[in-house]
């Protein structure tokens, strides 16, 4: 199974234009890809660092899926709809998305495993199916696939931006506009390398949030983020850029926190996109958790 891509623009390496196309990949996995000749352009085998130009057609081939390495688990999870190629999650908070930094059990793709009766295989034997992620403390929807050519036209979508990403957050303070957009460069913080900042353009990537307010309440605003680029934290960080970090946020938020909480007040309630087989256009949404609702139930609106 194979998928197509066009250059919209030049890139000075084709492994650059491969991690922009399939923005879960990680660089090491990009460059199995082309080391085993799975990459493509213009019909001729491509080259980490060949340069890509505009209107250039690169192929990326789906290697055969391998045998997952984690373990299927017994896990409760919310599926809100499934079909032979996909399906999409509301994800608990607490829970996190895949294997690594020593979580081995536990994950959504332990339960994923169990549920499910395939997985694409793409992405190697750590993160079977899983397209985009979202942060172990955020809870929300997401999209996984179930085989390697739905895997790679989601990944498409999302690097051509047409997959939409809406969240909703209640934040600190009272922001001062109804509505805007933030435009930064996200990139590791030179002071604590756990953290991402905003960064200067030759230290990071590209990050622009889209803002709308949804409701005023005194001394909080709950507040809807619609993702036009997916960098790692980046609502988060942008939140903080504003100066009313997301209520709850044990990294990029206040240190006393007024509210008994897990983590931070921020969920993923829709995600549009179109099937990659059936060419439908779908959108679904998620309420808010309880522990959400019960915190904003608790507030003065304005």
């Amino acid at each position: 199974m194979s998928s197509k891509f066009i250059a919209e623009k030049a890139y000075n390496r084709a492994d650059v234009f491969v991690c922009a196309v399939l923005p879960d990949k990680t660089r090491s996995a990009v460059k199995k890809l082309f080391d085993g000749g799975f990459v493509t352009l213009n019909g001729k085998p491509a080259k980490c660092a060949q340069g890509i130009a505009q209107g250039d057609v690169v192929e990326v081939d789906a290697p055969n899926a391998v045998e997952c390495a984690a373990k299927p688990e017994d896990i409760p999870l919310d599926i809100i709809y499934e079909d032979k190629h996909l399906a999409v999650v509301n994800k608990p908070q607490g829970m996190t998305v895949h294997m690594g930094n020593g979580n081995t059990e536990g994950t959504l793709v332990n339960a994923l495993l169990y549920r499910l009766d395939s997985l694409s295989g793409i992405n190697g034997v750590i993160r079977p199916g899983i397209v985009h992620r979202i942060d172990k403390d955020t809870s929300g929807l997401l999209v996984v696939a179930k085989d390697d050519a739905a895997h790679l036209d989601l990944s498409r979508q999302i690097a051509e931006k047409t997959c939409r990403r809406t969240y909703l957050a209640l934040l600190e303070g009272k922001l001062k506009t109804d509505s805007g957009t933030v435009t930064t460069y996200i990139g590791r913080s030179t002071q604590d390398r756990t953290k991402m900042a905003v960064v200067s353009p030759d230290k990071g990537k590209l990050a622009i949030t889209d803002y709308t307010v949804v409701k005023r309440y005194a001394g909080y605003t709950l507040c809807r983020f619609d993702l036009r680029t997916g960098r790692t934290h980046q609502i988060r960080v942008h939140a903080k850029h504003l100066g009313h970090p997301v209520v709850g946020d044990p990294v990029y938020g206040i240190k006393k926190q007024k509210f008994n909480l897990n983590g931070q007040l921020l969920h993923a309630f829709r995600l549009a996109f179109v099937h990659p087989v059936t060419g439908e256009e779908m959108q679904f949404e998620a309420p808010l958790p309880l522990y959400f609702t019960a915190v904003l139930n608790k507030l003065t609106e304005e």
